[in-house]
């Protein structure tokens, strides 16, 4: 089973990144980052995740108590992260995602769940493309049906991000996962992606924005041409032009962070899918022993894996 290899590739490629986010990649040129370090943006112990893992888990913890995707216990355990550090490898929240702010904000104003994503153009930050991983995991091995996947993954996207370039950009990531899960190579799992008829589910312009992925070949583009902000595009281009330009889990990760920008979030992406297609044996050990409560994060996987795989 990979779930334990996705959730915790996920952390490591979140902790590896957090000390870093915000900095050009121009920075890393002439002093790049090859280990876990500590402290640096958000002043936090070596091994901290963030939000992308607190809300990752959050979900997940969620779905261990209610046995489904229960909407309203997911957004609160969303405020229970936001307001009192649970699920946080601090005990409080920090370094939290704008439009995620906002949509628990609109939850706890007692918007329903559903409603409480923004819709605007200008609300297609990366926050829910870095906590989907649970729905990609539970998709594959509950071998659910297209139209259920995209239901699922449009609800999930839409507590926090509710509009289409966000939901879809959540759906690529999620299938992409799962041919991983399958057993497919990086390149085919990628040429599936670009194969998959997008038209019953989203509209051309929202597809469109996508073209660099499902078009070209991403993977052929040069590092000048990745951006690595917080935008979901970028965030998504980013993380797959790393995974299909690296052969092995430390080389993705640190391949990632030395782009710059929103290190983060595309550390996580980057790190699940870097945690399935090498495995959790091949993250080194000294990353591994360095994140915070890890033993905890290791709990949840074995109970998420009995659950979603029975």
């Amino acid at each position: 089973m990979k779930v334990k290899d996705a959730i915790i590739g996920h952390a490591i490629g979140d902790a590896f990144g957090v000390p870093l986010e915000f900095k050009t990649r121009e920075e890393f040129i002439n002093n790049p980052v090859t280990e876990m370090t500590e402290y640096g943006t958000h002043h936090v112990p070596k091994g901290s995740w963030s939000d992308d893992t607190s809300m990752e888990i959050a979900t997940i913890a969620s779905f261990i108590k209610k046995g489904k995707f229960d909407y309203d216990d997911i957004m609160q355990n969303f405020v229970k992260w936001f307001k009192n550090g649970d699920f946080s490898p601090l005990d409080y929240s920090y370094d939290v995602e704008t439009t995620c702010g906002f949509a628990i904000y609109n939850y706890m104003k007692g918007i329903p769940a559903l409603e409480c994503g923004l819709n605007d153009i200008y609300s297609n930050g990366n926050g829910s493309l870095m906590r989907i991983l649970p729905v990609a995991l539970y998709s594959y091995y509950q071998n659910i049906n297209e139209e259920e996947i995209v239901t699922l993954t449009n609800n999930i996207s839409s507590l926090t991000h509710s509009h289409n370039i966000s939901k879809l950009g959540c759906y690529i990531y999620v299938r992409f996962i799962m041919y991983l899960l399958e057993g497919l190579s990086k390149k085919q799992a990628y040429i599936n992606i670009q194969n998959l008829n997008y038209s019953k589910y989203y509209d051309e312009e929202t597809i469109s924005k996508y073209n660099r992925i499902l078009k070209d070949n991403i993977n052929e583009y040069k590092e000048e041409t990745i951006n690595s902000s917080g935008y979901i595009i970028d965030s998504l281009e980013a993380s797959l032009w790393v995974i299909l330009n690296t052969n092995n889990f430390k080389d993705s990760i640190i391949k990632s962070t030395n782009l710059g920008g929103d290190t983060d979030t595309i550390g996580a992406i980057t790190g699940s899918m870097a945690g399935i297609i090498y495995g959790y044996n091949e993250i080194p050990k000294e990353w591994i022993n360095s994140l915070l409560k890890k033993d905890y994060l290791l709990n949840l996987c074995t109970k998420f894996e009995m659950l979603i795989t029975n």
